[in-house]
């Protein structure tokens, strides 16, 4: 069994790139505080005309993650050949999954994919301090949350911002 420590991310490539790169950044940087291991760095899926082939190395990313964040942005909920795939994926092995809202909401709202409505996750806008904090804290609460039969969307107090530095 592989060793599961990276952060799988998935998002609109076509639409949403800059914020997935902006993470990398964040992460890249030595005056943030932001860490995480990618999943997308272990292979790049290169022969885009082949579905099975680029599914076949995303289970592979899959293979060693601990926890789905899905970047929800305005055309996300629309796209179903890969990112539906990937949320289903992550479903289906209990990942941790956190909903990255890019209109800035701080829970599941009208933009959240079909495959994680009603799905035991967290919802965050996006934002360092938040994503950081989201992806420390959510894997044991979902844990603790999945051993007591609770499903469904959650999201973080005003306090829990307010104790980040976070705007309320």
């Amino acid at each position: 069994m592989a060793y599961r420590n990276k952060t799988y991310i998935c998002f609109d490539g076509d639409t949403d790139m800059h914020y997935y790169r902006l993470m990398q950044a964040w992460k890249d940087n030595e005056n943030h505080d932001f860490n995480f291991h990618n999943a997308h760095d272990l292979n790049t899926a290169r022969d885009s005309s082949q579905e099975e082939s680029i599914k076949r190395q995303l289970r592979e990313r899959f293979a060693n993650s601990k926890l789905l964040i899905v970047l929800i942005g305005e055309k996300t909920k629309l796209l179903t050949k890969f990112v539906k795939w990937e949320m289903e994926v992550a479903l289906r092995l209990d990942l941790p999954i956190i909903g990255v809202n890019l209109n800035g909401s701080r829970q599941s709202d009208d933009r959240c994919p079909p495959a994680i409505n009603g799905e035991l996750a967290v919802f965050v806008p996006y934002g360092q301090k938040i994503i950081s904090y989201a992806m420390d804290d959510w894997s044991s609460s979902h844990k603790s949350y999945r051993g007591q039969g609770k499903g469904g969307a959650y999201h973080y107090t005003d306090s829990v911002y307010q104790q980040l530095g976070v705007r309320v």
